[in-house]
């Protein structure tokens, strides 16, 4: 795999996997709304992969340092693999009660950057996969900590 590829996949992985798992976890805070959270999925699938690609594609260029076709790869492969990874949000939240199907998202969403990480970090310079992953689950469980905060901040709003 190419690094424009990879670049672009681990790009819409982890954006995918932060950006719906946040999303979910506060509008199901704020509203307990199955339907909402439901549309917030394909909303970021969507409107967020397209957003991201495009972002991708204009900091390829930006740098000057890739061809046409490299650019296209980024870009297109940052699309597919955020409304890929997006969408795999769907199935528990049709399948489950919608707390539960909170739950398996944050589980399935942690195992995905852990493994994506894991690989990062084994790939990397120093050859040690764990600081690698325990940073960006950090990351990914401080963002599902706020996103809770604000969507139990905004239900005592109403």
């Amino acid at each position: 795999m190419n690094k424009q590829i990879k670049k672009g996949f681990g790009f819409g992985l982890i954006s995918g996997v932060i950006t719906t798992l946040g999303m979910m976890v506060g509008l199901q805070a704020g509203t307990n709304s199955r339907l909402v959270v439901l549309g917030a999925i394909l909303s970021i699938a969507v409107a967020d992969a397209f957003s991201d690609s495009l972002g991708v594609h204009i900091s390829e260029e930006a740098e000057n340092q890739h061809n046409t076709k490299e650019v296209w790869q980024a870009t297109i492969y940052t699309f597919i693999s955020k409304f890929i990874f997006a969408l795999t949000f769907l199935v528990p939240v049709l399948l489950l009660p919608l707390g539960w199907a909170i739950i398996a998202s944050v589980v399935w969403g942690l195992l995905l950057i852990a493994v994506f990480s894991y690989f990062i970090g084994k790939n990397g310079a120093e050859k040690k996969p764990w600081p690698v992953m325990l940073e960006h689950l950090f990351i990914a469980i401080v963002v599902i900590f706020i996103t809770h905060l604000v969507g139990d901040f905004i239900s005592k709003l109403s």
